[in-house]
């Protein structure tokens, strides 16, 4: 039956035209954002998850730039480390030669003298933001490198520090008047020779100056150790941020290739359904027909 007051054709034709508009315009965000849940309407528990995730990744990159920070102070600390155990041992070289009986004494002690300043100068320039490891007042100290950010199972969230006891392997605890005092090189800087200086002097000299290289030693081992941990950790977090990020486009990203072919195909469906709608309305029309004689 054919009715001028309902036009059930129309109708069915209008809402098929309604939706494939709506699934094309839905098809046309996602390849215009690149996303398929934009948004959480979308799919609540992805767009939570990457919202979380999305965060997360945020705290884990600047834990990372903050790695880099520490990164800084840790190969300041060494280097500082290092070039005192050369001095240090430039030292145990002259005590040495102080050795030899027909060696003048008091030019040898000019010399350590020098290096003794040249100790106290590697103290004061190992600083790297306002932090000087090399100098710790407090020898049981301890200081801390940002190494990570973390979620636990319960949702909590905290960041994560690796520890180094610099109060342990400083060079110095305090440096008065230009001359460095207490820490490892405490005993290094009380080094005197003089022109009546025993061979029993010089060897006590040379053990004080053995002790020090040793804890020298101990803390430059340390410090690589730490270095190492900062570089695993840093390589790390940029695996972990990679797998984060990748794991978060796989429920929020729009794939392309299928949303490319979906509004071909939604675009031709479009174009029928206008064509069907039109046809159904015609119908309307063709009845005026009927009633002309």
């Amino acid at each position: 039956m054919t009715s001028i007051l309902t036009n059930t054709s129309a109708m069915s034709a209008l809402q098929t035209l309604r939706t494939i508009n709506s699934d094309l315009s839905t098809t046309q965000d996602r390849v215009s954002s690149g996303q398929k849940v934009g948004k959480a309407a979308d799919n609540v528990a992805y767009w939570s998850i990457s919202t979380t995730m999305n965060s997360d990744n945020k705290a884990l990159n600047a834990a990372t730039d903050a790695l880099g920070v520490g990164a800084a102070k840790v190969d300041t600390a060494y280097a500082a480390m290092d070039s005192a155990i050369d001095v240090v041992n430039e030292i145990k070289a002259k005590l040495t030669t102080a050795s030899e009986t027909s060696v003048n004494k008091e030019q040898v002690q000019l010399e350590i003298t020098k290096l003794q300043e040249q100790l106290t100068a590697i103290g004061q320039a190992a600083s790297f933001n306002g932090e000087n490891w090399a100098i710790q007042g407090d020898l049981g100290s301890q200081t801390t490198v940002v190494d990570g950010f973390i979620r636990d199972s319960a949702g909590s969230v905290k960041v994560t520090t690796a520890t180094f006891n610099s109060g342990s392997y400083a060079l110095f605890s305090t440096i008065a008047d230009g001359v460095g005092s207490g820490g490892i090189l405490s005993a290094v800087m009380t080094v005197a020779l003089t022109s009546v200086s025993t061979q029993g002097e010089i060897d006590t000299f040379l053990t004080t100056v053995q002790t020090a290289l040793d804890g020298l030693t101990n803390g430059a081992a340390a410090l690589g150790a730490l270095s190492s941990r900062i570089d695993m950790q840093d390589d790390y977090s940029s695996k972990l941020s990679d797998a984060i990020e990748a794991g978060v486009s796989r429920l929020v990203d729009a794939d392309m290739e299928e949303e490319s072919a979906r509004l071909s195909a939604l675009q031709t469906q479009q174009q029928l359904a206008v064509q069907s709608l039109s046809i159904a309305n015609s119908s309307s029309q063709n009845i005026m027909s009927l009633f002309r004689g």
